[in-house]
C-alpha cells in the first residue's frame, strides 16, 4: 500500500519540502507542486518525487495539473495542502481586490478544486482510511489587522475542512493544522523575532519536525475528522 503517492502542494520550501523529504525517506511516494524553480526541487526530483511546476494563479495550469494526476494515478494516500502565500493588505502593485483575488485562488479556490477532482482517487484507494490536510494559520480564528485578505482566505479553508469531512466520510479524514510561528525567516531581525517569541507560552519556533509530527498524528488518525488542529505553542493563552 505504501505505492499510493501523497500529493503535497508547495513542495519548494519549509514546511512543503520537510514532509516531502521525511516521506520520501520513509520510502513513501511523493507527488509535489511547486511555482519556483529552486535547487531544493531538483533535489527531490533526484530522490524520486514527482513534480509538477504549477501556479495556482493560472486556472490553466491547475487543471493540467489535476488531469495529470487523475490519468496516471489509481489512488491517493493523502493531500496535504501547504501551498501558501503572505501578503499584507497595502501593496503598491495590486488593488485591495487584486489581493484578495489572489488569497482566495490559493487558499481556497484551488484546495476545492483540487479535493474534487481527485476525490474519487482518495476513496478508490486500498488503504482503509485516506486523508486530507490543509495547513492553514492560527490567525484564521483570529483575524488580523494587517493582513485581513490572508486571514479571511485561510478562515475559507477552515470551512472546506468542515465540508469535505462531512462529504467523504467515513472513508477520507479531513483536518486542518493551524500553526503560529513555525520558523522565523532568515531576514527577520532580533527585534521582530522577540516581540513575536513574547507572543506564546512556549516562547520558541515550533519547528518544522513539530509540523511533521502533526501531519503524523492526522496520518495514523483512525477516528479524527472535521477538526482544527492548533500548533500555536499557547498564544490563546497570553
Amino acid at each position: 500500500m505504501k505505492s499510493e503517492p501523497i500529493l503535497i502542494t508547495g513542495v519548494g520550501q519549509r514546511v512543503g519540502l520537510h514532509l516531502a523529504q521525511n516521506f520520501l525517506m520513509r520510502g513513501i511516494p511523493v507527488l509535489g507542486t511547486y511555482r519556483t524553480q529552486r535547487d531544493s526541487i531538483k533535489e527531490l526530483g533526484n530522490n524520486g518525487a514527482k513534480l509538477y511546476n504549477c501556479d495556482f494563479h493560472d486556472e490553466l495550469e491547475l487543471q493540467n495539473c489535476i488531469r495529470s494526476i487523475v490519468q496516471n494515478y489509481q489512488g491517493l494516500r493523502a493531500i496535504i495542502h501547504n501551498a501558501s502565500e503572505w501578503m499584507p493588505d497595502k501593496q503598491e502593485d495590486l488593488t485591495p481586490a487584486e489581493i484578495m483575488h489572489r488569497m482566495i485562488q490559493v487558499h481556497t479556490s484551488a484546495p476545492y478544486q483540487i479535493n474534487l477532482m481527485l476525490e474519487n482517487l482518495l476513496l478508490q484507494s486500498a488503504h482503509k482510511y485516506t486523508d486530507i490536510i490543509h495547513i492553514g494559520d492560527y490567525i484564521s480564528s483570529r483575524g488580523s489587522k494587517k493582513h485581513i485578505a490572508y486571514a479571511a482566505s485561510k478562515a475559507a479553508q477552515d470551512n472546506l475542512t468542515l465540508s469535505f469531512s462531512a462529504r467523504l466520510a467515513p472513508k477520507v479524514k479531513v483536518n486542518s493544522i493551524a500553526p503560529a510561528l513555525v520558523l522565523f525567516k532568515q531576514d527577520d531581525d532580533e527585534i521582530y523575532r522577540e516581540k513575536t517569541l513574547k507572543k506564546s507560552l512556549m516562547q520558541r519556533e515550533a519547528g518544522l519536525d513539530e509540523l511533521q509530527n502533526a501531519v503524523d498524528y492526522l496520518l495514523q488518525s483512525q477516528y479524527v475528522t472535521g477538526r482544527i488542529l492548533p500548533v500555536d505553542g499557547g498564544r490563546h493563552l497570553k
